[in-house]
């Protein structure tokens, strides 16, 4: 038999967030799966790699392609602000706005808003 190398889900916290309703009992029940797979199927540097490459793309792509990479950067780390926000303190709230907003700036020059 060949050896299993998934990791096992973290134990102690709950994926969501008690008593959630609306959009965000949506957005997190949605993201379970995706959020279980990254976890536990890809390994842990594909991710950030990816995102790396993606973000260097955006940077040194002065057009509407460095555009899109930005924007696929955008959109996951906004996703994962999305989620861990009701978990975080001031900082790690103002530190996300501020990647967030980085970005959607990043994202407005290469698509020639400015």
């Amino acid at each position: 038999m060949a050896p299993d190398n998934k990791r096992p889900l973290p134990q102690g916290e709950r994926f969501f967030t008690p008593g959630a309703t609306g959009l965000r009992k949506a957005v997190e029940r949605r993201s379970a799966v995706p959020m279980t797979f990254l976890f536990t199927q890809v390994p842990r540097w594909v991710a950030p790699v990816v995102l790396v490459i993606l973000l260097l793309a955006g940077f040194a792509v002065a057009n509407w392609l460095g555009g899109v990479a930005a924007l696929l950067v955008l959109a996951f780390v906004g996703w994962l602000a999305f989620l861990s926000w009701p978990s975080l303190g001031i900082g790690g709230k103002a530190m996300r706005v501020a990647v967030l907003v980085f970005l959607v700036l990043l994202v407005a020059t290469r698509f020639g808003a400015w």
